[in-house]
């Protein structure tokens, strides 16, 4: 096949890893002809652009494709998507992201190309002003018409596009994000040297958190909560293995409540390196406000983790309350202290919840069976074009 994937910027992030997986995998296993076409890797998260380009794919970056609206900017990048696709000429465009997304789907409808796109999240979402949120609303029931399948990172995206009249519920296919998976089922490094090296000592519970240091991602409810985990398990340790904008903030948040010794933040890291952070955990928290479905629930359950999340959008699915982890309501500060306590004081049901995950998931988010179930909607789309 040839297949151009759209996504709107290639950041550290997992709508993005999940993107590079996809085209590297259809790329190098499937002997398919693939581009990825995306826009400047720009931010304190760090880009995924040099990884895309050591392994010999095939990216083009447009310098006018940004994630912040612009009107001048956005058509000019209408236009040189569609000078791409025209250069290209693929079978088949799968987009990823809200902007790239909108502007992917239309350039393919212009030329008659058939196209799937990924909802790694919705585009209305909790957060955003009341007009934005009906803009993206009316601007994605718009996209719908200009491609042939949804593709979504979880059962949740799909209900939730249902169910605000995006498309009917035969359009949509859930397919769970795909990832190294050994990277999490086996350790790359002694988690109680990993440990040392971090300054954490056998004692400390260690509570870890992978997210980007920016807004939605709600750091500020774990923070919210430390103090009270703090005088309950005084041995507790956090982890924030990440960077972005609101680092300073946070740093001066923590040195203001006086618990710097029981904070550490990571800063960047490779992603490869993420699996040797949750190995020298004691549980996984994910407190985002707004997400598909976060690689990191799946990615400490591979690694026999307990995991602690907000009862929102794809969570559910991998942290199975009482089963794989514990489920809290969103934004809700008591139960997440009550959570964080009650794992850091018990180490049998860490070790149950852990076990329990790491078999719900050792399977189904694999990279390479990912790729095959994406592959797989391509050609039912293209069957159902020559018709």
């Amino acid at each position: 096949m040839r297949v151009a994937h759209i996504i709107t910027r290639l950041i550290l992030g997992g709508a993005q890893e999940n993107t590079l997986y996809s085209v590297d995998d259809q790329h190098h296993l499937h002997g398919d002809q693939v581009c990825l076409i995306t826009g400047p890797g720009l931010g304190p998260e760090g880009t995924l652009i040099p990884r895309a380009m050591a392994r010999e794919l095939d990216v083009r970056v447009l310098q006018d494709l940004h994630r912040s609206l612009s009107p001048a900017k956005d058509m000019r990048a209408l236009r040189a998507i569609i000078r791409q696709l025209k250069e290209f000429a693929p079978d088949v465009v799968h987009t990823h992201s809200s902007k790239a997304g909108i502007l992917g789907r239309y350039a393919a409808h212009r030329l008659g190309i058939p196209a799937v796109h990924t909802i790694h999240g919705a585009s209305f979402h909790y957060g955003q002003p009341a007009v934005l949120h009906w803009c993206y609303r009316q601007a994605e029931r718009m996209a719908a018409r200009w491609c042939q399948r949804f593709i979504s990172v979880c059962d949740a995206m799909s209900n939730q596009y249902v169910q605000a009249g995006i498309a009917s519920a035969d359009k949509f296919t859930t397919i769970y994000s795909g990832m190294e998976t050994q990277n999490f089922l086996n350790s790359t490094r002694d988690p109680l040297e990993f440990r040392r090296e971090l300054g954490l000592h056998p004692e400390h519970v260690v509570v870890t958190k992978v997210a980007r240091l920016f807004h939605l991602k709600g750091h500020e409810y774990l923070l919210d909560a430390a103090p009270a985990i703090v005088n309950a398990v005084p041995n507790v340790r956090f982890v924030l293995v990440g960077d972005g904008v609101l680092r300073d903030e946070f740093q001066q948040r923590i040195r203001g409540m006086g618990l710097d010794q029981h904070f550490i933040f990571t800063g960047l890291i490779s992603p490869e390196d993420v699996g040797s952070y949750i190995h020298a955990s004691d549980m996984v928290v994910h407190t985002s406000v707004w997400e598909g479905l976060a690689r990191v629930l799946p990615q400490g359950s591979l690694a026999g983790k307990p995991i602690i999340s907000f009862d929102n959008d794809g969570a559910p699915e991998v942290c199975i309350h009482e089963q794989t982890g514990l489920l809290v309501p969103v934004r809700n500060t008591k139960k997440l202290e009550e959570a964080v306590i009650r794992l850091a004081s018990d180490p049998a049901l860490r070790i149950r919840l852990g076990q329990n995950g790491r078999t719900h998931c050792s399977t189904r988010f694999c990279h390479r069976h990912m790729t095959e179930q994406i592959r797989l909607v391509y050609e039912e789309v293209l069957r159902s074009a020559v018709r």
